[in-house]
């Protein structure tokens, strides 16, 4: 069991550090009253060649399309991923509490990977009120895109978050 992913996008630098520490450089950044625009190239992955991100704080949401390489699409729209969020003036920081949701725009949701969760409480990994914010957190997102037939732009604006993403 591994602790909690943590990554950096860095806005003066230009770059984001995976949970890894590897330092990518970064296309595009747009900060919004909502949350924090990333665009950049994937270099050496095989399943996609470049990613687009929101980090959503006070959603406590990652909203992620991947660009994928022939041959290895996904029947899915968006990645969210469910964990921390924190804004600063140049530096933004992520904690990924390892559940995810699998979006099909106008068909449905997929909860993946609660027993990590699981196991990472039990292994003391993560705490339990970040649990309890994460199952929360998912919970609402669930219902919220369900309840706008599983449109993620559609809920979004009940929170007064607009998403652009690249053509």
């Amino acid at each position: 069991m591994h602790p909690p992913k943590r990554e950096t996008f860095d806005l003066a630098a230009r770059t984001n550090t995976d949970p890894k520490g590897i330092v990518r450089g970064v296309e595009e950044f747009a900060v919004h009253p909502w949350g924090l625009y990333m665009a950049r190239p994937a270099p050496g992955r095989a399943q996609f060649h470049y990613l687009e991100t929101w980090l959503l704080p006070a959603l406590n949401l990652r909203a992620t399309v991947f660009h994928f390489n022939p041959g290895y699409q996904l029947d899915q729209d968006f990645y969210l991923d469910i964990g921390r969020y924190t804004a600063g003036p140049d530096v933004w920081l992520a904690e990924d509490h390892y559940l995810d949701l699998v979006l099909r725009t106008g068909r449905d949701v997929e909860l993946l990977d609660i027993d990590e969760l699981v196991a990472a409480v039990s292994a003391g990994l993560l705490d339990p009120a970040s649990a309890e914010q994460a199952i929360a957190t998912a919970v609402a997102t669930v219902d919220g895109l369900a309840r706008h037939d599983y449109d993620l732009d559609r809920w979004l604006t009940v929170h007064d978050v607009a998403l652009t993403w690249r053509a």
